[in-house]
């Protein structure tokens, strides 16, 4: 039996991990092409790159709020319903990608202009928007068919998909920036049109699932409405964790004594950000696994089997935080050199590193645990757990930038206190049955 549930457990992680590295090539494909522009243009693709980023963050609750609901329906033996979930789904991404296009298009200059850059690379970094603005619904489709697939146990199409998808991006983008010669306005329009062609793509599977079962297509305004109001506490949710990194990154600058030394710690944070980003994929990819079986176990009213699932997955996330600490300790003192040729950003990186890897068996728990809950339709208790979180870590953050702590410290306490907090407020949910409610929906 544990072999059988470890098998279901990497059936749907491993695709979610491809399928998760595979999201931020989109960017960086557009990062390799456009650096050779110059560098105006790569400032400008950067400062667009965090405005959009930040906006598909808030709607990653599209992806993971329809997970758990259309994995309930699955497990409840109603797969109609599971698929009318899906569909409200995609028709509530279309009316948010809606907004976000026209406000998107029309703010694009007073967007960049907050970064107070140069006048030359605001008008680059608008220009980019306002056209990738324009694949904004597209992208937020992806994001909800990719969470209706999740729910229905298969993280395969999503992986496929995101291949295709960017290897399109990078034939468009190499074809329009060069040889069409429309520069940094080619690579956004490229970007656009591979994210149109992935979108179609998956309204083409999901359409037909749903006609093959007779689940309704056409908008149907409570469906849409109930989806939205069941994400408001995963944006909750996702504004406390992008506040918690925003409020490490301003103490990172608090602390730091001289400009040197402020280039210097931050240019490592970035780095050291980056590295536990890119690790996280390999831990989020469980998250999902969970999403996806605790959603079902609960629609099927099996709360034992969701009890034993958990512990299962908790300790996944365990041996894989173990796995990926070790690894990063070990890569640790050469794992800067592919990023940096400065000596002293590369000092300090190594111990910055070493305390991360220190954390990575808590961050495996932390996000199973977020991915049982998320799967369980608690989106409630993660909000306000959220918040919780950030009362607590903020000013101790603050007091140690307050007291000119170095950065290697500022990582122990974003690893001990945000990272530990996330982990009481987890486990204590977990260790009760009130998120457990079983049947179709929550």
């Amino acid at each position: 039996m544990k072999d059988s549930r470890d098998r279901e457990i990497l059936r749907l992680a491993v695709p979610a991990f491809l399928a998760l590295v595979a999201e931020p090539l989109y960017l960086l494909t557009d990062a390799a092409i456009v650096g050779h522009l110059g560098t105006a243009e790569l400032a400008a693709l950067g400062l667009a790159a965090v405005v959009l980023q930040t906006m598909v963050g808030l709607c990653v609750f599209l992806a993971y709020g329809t997970t758990g609901s259309v994995a309930r329906h699955l497990g409840a033996g109603d797969l109609r319903g599971a698929l009318t979930q899906g569909i409200d789904g995609l028709w509530l991404a279309v009316a948010i990608g809606s907004v976000v296009t026209v406000l998107g298009v029309l703010l694009a200059h007073p967007l960049v202009s907050l970064f107070g850059v140069s006048d030359h690379v605001t008008d680059l970094a608008a220009t980019y928007l306002r056209i990738a603005f324009l694949g904004t619904g597209p992208l937020l489709v992806m994001l909800a068919a990719t969470g209706v697939l999740r729910g229905l146990q298969d993280t395969r199409t999503p992986l496929v998909v995101a291949v295709a998808g960017n290897a399109l991006n990078i034939v468009l983008n190499l074809v329009l920036v060069y040889p069409v010669g429309l520069g940094l306005a080619g690579s956004a329009l490229g970007s656009v049109l591979a994210q149109v062609a992935s979108a179609a793509a998956f309204v083409v599977v999901v359409v037909r699932a749903a006609r093959r079962h007779g689940a309704p297509l056409r908008p149907d305004l409570p469906g849409i409405r109930a989806a939205g109001r069941a994400g408001v506490p995963l944006v909750i949710r996702t504004l406390t964790l992008r506040a918690a990194l925003l409020v490490t990154t301003y103490a990172v600058t608090l602390a730091a004594v001289g400009a040197r030394d402020q280039e210097v710690d931050l240019a490592t944070h970035q780095l050291a950000m980056t590295i536990w980003g890119f690790l996280a994929f390999v831990l989020d990819a469980i998250a999902i696994a969970a999403q996806a079986i605790t959603g079902r176990a609960l629609g099927a009213g099996d709360v034992a089997g969701t009890r034993e699932l958990t512990a299962r997955m908790v300790r996944w996330g365990v041996w894989s935080g173990v796995v990926t600490g070790l690894l990063l300790a070990l890569v640790s003192p050469v794992l800067g050199r592919l990023f940096t040729g400065d000596a002293a950003v590369l000092d300090l990186l190594t111990p910055v590193l070493l305390v991360a890897a220190l954390g990575q068996p808590v961050a495996g728990v932390v996000f199973v645990l977020d991915g049982v809950l998320i799967g369980a339709g608690d989106g409630r208790y993660l909000a306000w757990a959220g918040l919780l979180t950030l009362v607590v870590y903020a000013p101790v953050v603050l007091a140690f930038a307050a007291a000119s702590a170095g950065l290697v410290a500022l990582w122990a306490v974003f690893t001990v206190v945000f990272m530990g907090a996330r982990l009481v407020v987890l486990l204590l949910r977990a260790r009760g049955d009130a998120w457990m409610v079983t049947g179709a929906t929550v």
